[in-house]
């Protein structure tokens, strides 16, 4: 499945990029004006195959869940607990991306990819999880559980590989599953959610990897973790590379070896959803994380990406720059769960949207200059 999933990803249309820049050029408007939002909507255009690009209507987010046996070196001061807890609540529709997805009119599917502890509501024994199943169409007013779980969290990468090869493979074919689930359900957007308490220590060696960074600048605070807690925070993630010195060249093996199965399933969401040419909005520093991933899969998944917010985390910005992109909004957010990306959702629909509605100055009788 992976390899017939990158098979399919191809470059950006370019005579829909030169359509869209040349429509442009005929709206009721001065050239540029809509700033980064122009270049956006080209750039989906060219995604789509088509000018203008199809309005993403049915948006959906994937929030996917997983813990982490590194929670065991200290890197955050949350029980890990809360990873099962916390899906609880997304299930009962009381967390923030609930809010901001009934807002924005998205469906929530949670896919439980690797967590650690029982969670509330659904049976003890994960083989007894329900499946989930394919959803027939996007369900707006009920979050949904999906268990594709890979394994009950992740091994302590201070110690040996987090994932075999593997189970980080089933991960991401677990994300490509849901991708394809969601774009067969209708929906015409995806957008990036995640839970997993400790899970920006592996998204920091993730991005380390793939940017060539120091550990210390792809480490931020996660949740907030005082100075003693950042500073391990840091050596463990400096002491995961010295240990497995994983090569970005093998994007599997990096998933592998520091990776989280949270991780790795959103690298294959991204995969997914560029294989179908449909535009998937990410969050924060862990999406950020998974883009590069894929990226070093696919080079030309990058077309299918939007950048939804500039997370805190300094990760998060050494990951968007590598895979140069520009976010859409930067609010110094921090929470994950997709949050960003919802806010983020408005905008990537505005810039489509122009390139429907908006006169030409030939139709609207408007003089050029």
């Amino acid at each position: 499945m992976l390899e017939s999933t990158i098979a399919a990803i191809a470059p950006l249309h370019e005579a829909a990029m030169s359509d869209a820049r040349e429509l442009h050029g005929r709206l009721t408007k001065p050239a540029g004006s809509l700033g980064a939002l122009e270049e956006l909507s080209v750039r989906l255009a060219g995604l789509a195959g088509s000018c203008p690009p199809p309005l993403p209507g049915a948006p959906a987010v994937a929030v996917f869940a997983g813990d982490h046996g590194v929670h065991a070196q200290g890197v955050s001061p949350w029980p890990q607990e809360v990873t099962a807890q916390m899906i609880g609540n997304f299930l009962a529709g009381g967390a923030v991306v609930n809010a901001f997805a009934r807002q924005a009119g998205a469906a929530v599917t949670v896919v439980d990819v690797g967590v650690a502890t029982p969670i509330p509501g659904s049976p003890a024994d994960p083989q007894d999880a329900p499946a989930g199943g394919a959803a027939e169409r996007l369900d707006l007013a009920v979050p949904r559980l999906v268990s594709a779980s890979v394994r009950q969290g992740t091994r302590d990468f201070t110690v040996t590989a987090a994932l075999t090869r593997d189970e980080a493979r089933a991960a991401v074919e677990a994300g490509i599953r849901v991708a394809e689930e969601l774009i067969g359900a209708g929906a015409g957007i995806l957008l990036t959610g995640d839970m997993g308490i400790g899970n920006t220590t592996p998204a920091a060696a993730l991005i380390a990897v793939f940017t060539g960074a120091d550990a210390a600048d792809a480490t931020g605070r996660g949740t907030g973790v005082d100075d003693p807690t950042y500073r391990r925070k840091v050596e463990v993630v400096r002491s995961a590379l010295e240990r497995h010195r994983p090569d970005p060249a093998d994007p599997l093996g990096v998933l592998a070896a520091v990776g989280g199965l949270e991780h790795a399933a959103l690298t294959g969401l991204i995969l997914g959803a560029a294989a179908r040419r449909v535009p998937v909005l990410l969050d924060g520093v862990i999406a950020g994380s998974a883009a590069l991933a894929a990226a070093a899969f696919a080079p030309d998944a990058v077309g299918a990406m939007v950048a939804g917010h500039r997370s805190a985390e300094p990760g998060a910005t050494l990951a968007l720059r590598r895979l140069g992109l520009e976010p859409l909004i930067d609010l110094g957010l921090r929470l994950g769960e997709g949050t960003g990306a919802l806010l983020a959702l408005p905008v990537v629909t505005g810039a489509i949207r122009v390139l429907h509605e908006v006169a030409t100055f030939d139709s609207a009788g408007v003089a050029e200059k």
